[in-house]
């Protein structure tokens, strides 16, 4: 099967850049035909390594624009909508890419991977390809404005894949008598066996881009109390975003300088995860949590607050500790001291989260796309 992954920015380092890359990297291992279009490049090369038969591709390179192409990449998008979280990344440039790339596919499955790449598949893609729109949110976490057209567009899609059956149930509700494909298939793990973490080191891990929403704001808060008890602790924060600056000023207020880190980026945080002893998510809201299911693959015991929408549906059967509710700093304290304070605890959830997390293995997960290809194949040809 010719399969085509596009993305917003497949140079850049998140969680939806390295879910998509491991599952174009899986695809290609099983001997599909395997491209990933990213919309925009702003460096030499991918952050994330590809499977040597992935094809990757840049409709606009940043790097190499001229004066007339600079200009139009100057230009803000006129068939983007404003209401998309990405909106400034797109511009009148992109906009005549991604118009000439989508009505000159021919045939295959077309994976876009945002809600503003999703809308523009189900209005421009030539016919006979199979569109399918990704989501890595949740509908409820889309702008009004934005689920406006979701409602509207996503109609015209094949198939909509969402990363949870709650979320699969908004959809269908949403798209219904549309005929659109509603399909929950989870991001897969690394097609790699994690090392597993001892659970030995006094080091709380925590990981995700630093915007407020990730609530890290709240964590640091919750791990001043555990700092204060147990000094030999240590919180490190892997992750970008504009709320740095804001965190690190929050560090030194509460004198957390000495126990709290910033750790920045790094292309490889399944060793820094395998050091850990508590993996800590203190999101508002996610629409998966892909990092809680990267930690349990190594053993690791994660806490997180119970937000909508993944967290319940990933740490399950006592594989470790939902926080309610969301937000509640004095819980997250709490439930975070039994785990630091508990070895016993730490082994036991650790090792329940390790056989939890094979839910998401290379190998489940991408058996799903290739019923999902082939049922959407025969419907069709029909």
């Amino acid at each position: 099967m010719r399969v085509r992954f596009l993305l917003l920015n497949a140079y850049a380092v998140g969680g939806t850049v390295r879910t998509v890359v491991n599952q174009a990297n899986a695809l290609a291992a099983a001997g599909h035909e395997v491209e990933v279009t990213s919309v925009r490049r702003h460096r030499a090369e991918p952050r994330f390594a590809l499977h040597p038969d992935v094809r990757l591709r840049a409709l606009v390179d940043d790097t190499a624009l001229t004066a007339r192409t600079a200009w139009l990449a100057a230009c803000p998008s006129v068939l983007t909508t404003r209401a998309d979280g990405k909106y400034d990344r797109f511009s009148l440039l992109s906009d005549r890419r991604l118009v000439r790339y989508l009505r000159g596919l021919d045939g295959g499955v077309l994976i876009a991977t945002r809600p503003a790449l999703n809308l523009l598949a189900a209005r421009f893609t030539a016919p006979g390809v199979l569109r399918v729109g990704q989501e890595h949110l949740h509908y409820g976490h889309h702008r009004p404005a934005l689920a406006r057209q979701i409602d509207r567009w996503y109609r015209r899609l094949d198939a909509v894949t969402v990363l949870t059956a709650a979320d699969r149930r908004t959809y269908e509700e949403r798209l219904a008598g549309s005929g659109v494909r509603v399909e929950r298939i989870p991001n897969p793990l690394p097609d790699t066996e994690p090392p597993r973490s001892a659970l030995d080191r006094p080091l709380i891990l925590s990981a995700g881009r630093l915007v407020r929403t990730k609530g890290f704001d709240t964590l640091i808060r919750a791990f001043a109390p555990i700092a204060e008890h147990h000094p030999d602790w240590r919180l490190r924060i892997y992750g970008a975003g504009p709320e740095r600056d804001r965190l690190r000023g929050l560090i030194h207020r509460l004198h957390l300088y000495n126990h709290v880190h910033l750790m920045g980026i790094t292309p490889h945080l399944e060793r820094e995860m395998a050091k850990a002893s508590v993996f800590a998510l203190a999101s508002r809201h996610e629409g998966f949590g892909m990092v809680l299911a990267e930690a349990m693959s190594h053993g690791v015991p994660p806490v997180s607050f119970d937000c909508p929408l993944g967290p319940r549906e990933i740490i399950t059967g006592g594989a470790g500790l939902l926080v309610s509710p969301p937000g509640d700093t004095e819980a997250l304290t709490k439930a975070l001291g039994l785990l630091v304070e508990r070895p016993d605890a730490r082994r036991a959830l650790g090792a329940r989260a390790r056989t939890a997390a094979r839910r998401y293995s290379t190998e489940r997960v991408r058996a799903h796309w290739e019923t999902l290809f082939a049922e959407l194949a025969g419907e069709a040809y029909a």
